[in-house]
């Protein structure tokens, strides 16, 4: 059997396919990408104005659904918490960094960042966590893939640029002007790092076979952080972070609701185990909503 894979066509999201691919190899099983170039790719707008990081999403799912493919692999924070019910997450692999970094044109940090400074970024998430940070720092949209942003970053379209550590590790990029946040400073987006693989809810055979390379114990904390996202009733375009990290039994929960101008923020950190953890994330996300964690992310 021949496992067709969706995927974007971009080189992360092509490396992170054939990793996928090579999960599956390894498994006797033979694989075939299948490049997509979705909604997303096809303009340069600001994502709010079109839909949001869901428009990397929805033409992987059209060819899940007219069967061109089985599977459409994602970075899952892409991915939008609340999925149409056709659709699952059946697999997930290791997590890579979840971490953010700032890469500037001096090698600034939060520390040291003069006022003023132009730092671009289009995720709601990163602007309201460093306008928390630094009320000052005047914030730009920026679209494309790792490189034509830092192409842009040398340009001098902007002082400073924000991206996954994910996507630099898994394209084994570096630079010496690259600050590393640390979490207190910018928490992730939820399921960030993860590879997300992605199916029909009702293609069971194909779920069994991705049974067989997921990682049970980084699904159960990808989907804690997403059901965090979706009782909040928040996207992608949500200024939402939360965190679930498992060291010796315990499950240490960080989340993190803003505004989207950042002066105003809920935060709260709790520790959670295997069995306590579906719940705990369900009193977290109430106790956010009875903060006003609804009306925070819409202000």
């Amino acid at each position: 059997m021949k496992i067709k894979i969706a995927t974007r066509n971009s080189e992360l999201a092509i490396f992170q396919a054939n990793t996928v691919a090579s999960e599956l190899n390894q498994r006797g099983l033979d694989t075939e990408l299948v490049p997509i170039v979705s909604d997303g790719d096809k303009t340069d707008q600001p994502l709010h104005e079109i839909g949001g990081k869901g428009l990397f999403v929805s033409a992987l799912e059209s060819a899940l659904l007219t069967q061109e493919v089985d599977i459409a692999v994602h970075s899952l924070k892409d991915v939008p918490a609340k999925l149409n019910k056709e659709f699952i997450i059946a697999a997930v692999l290791k997590r890579e960094d979840p971490s953010d970094v700032l890469i500037t044109k001096e090698g600034w940090s939060m520390g040291n960042i003069p006022d003023n400074s132009v730092i671009a970024t289009s995720s709601p998430r990163r602007k309201a966590q460093i306008l928390n940070l630094n009320s000052t720092i005047q914030t730009v949209p920026v679209r494309g893939n790792i490189k034509t942003r830092i192409d842009k970053l040398n340009g001098n379209d902007f002082d400073g640029l924000i991206v996954a550590k994910a996507a630099l590790n898994r394209l084994n990029l570096s630079f010496k002007n690259a600050y590393e946040f640390s979490i207190n400073e910018m928490l992730p987006s939820a399921s960030q790092g993860f590879i997300g693989i992605e199916c029909l809810r009702s293609n069971i055979k194909i779920i069994d076979l991705l049974n067989k390379i997921n990682v049970n114990q980084e699904m159960m904390l990808a989907k804690a952080e997403r059901d965090f996202v979706s009782l909040l009733d928040g996207s992608c375009l949500s200024p939402i972070a939360i965190l679930c990290t498992e060291n010796d039994k315990k499950i240490k929960i960080i989340a993190k609701v803003l505004s989207q101008n950042g002066k105003k923020k809920i935060y709260k950190e709790i520790t959670s185990n295997n069995t306590s953890l579906n719940e705990d994330i369900v009193n977290l996300a109430n106790e956010f909503l009875k903060k006003g964690a609804h009306t925070l992310i819409n202000e």
